[in-house]
């Protein structure tokens, strides 16, 4: 699974505004409306803030990654979102946020949102990563750079598989 195939131009927030983390969800989860990829938005925030008490998703370095497997979802889909000014999320760092990458599984869905967070949670501990995407100013750049990095995972995944045979 490519996250490519969960992201797409349509679910790309470059230009974040929000303040708080309450906002932040507020912007994302309107991504996900706007794309008409969840019927029932106030039931997928629900979902989002429900997790958020659990303990937070802002896992420090600058990146939030928000989850949520609910019937409210139409298609698991992830959205992202740029904030340069960066937002309190009470990120495990004490530090703002700027990456944030919201995840919307469907409930009953297999565990394609547990692989995405933890493809996406590998690919963004790398700092050329995190740099890529802030300095990105196009939706195309960024599934660009998420592409990029993720057939190289993938490349590298192949390379050491075929030494173990």
């Amino acid at each position: 699974m490519r996250i490519t195939e969960l992201l797409t131009k349509d679910t790309i927030l470059l230009a974040m505004k929000a303040k708080t983390k309450e906002e932040a969800i507020d912007h994302l989860v309107d991504v996900l409306v706007a794309a008409d990829r969840i019927d029932d938005r106030e039931g997928f925030k629900a979902a989002i803030v429900n997790r958020e008490q659990q303990s937070t998703t802002g896992v420090g370095e600058g990146i939030a990654i928000p989850h949520a497997k609910t019937k409210s979802v139409k298609q698991p889909t992830i959205v992202f979102g740029k904030s340069v000014e960066g937002v309190d999320y009470e990120s495990l760092d004490g530090q703002p946020a700027h990456l944030f990458f919201m995840i919307a599984a469907p409930e009953g869905a297999n565990n394609t949102h547990l692989e995405a967070l933890a493809r996406l949670s590998g690919m963004l501990m790398q700092a050329e990563i995190r740099n890529q995407l802030m300095e990105a100013t196009s939706a195309n750049e960024v599934i660009e750079i998420i592409n990029n990095h993720d057939e190289e995972e993938e490349n590298e995944t192949v390379v050491s598989d075929s030494k173990n045979f």
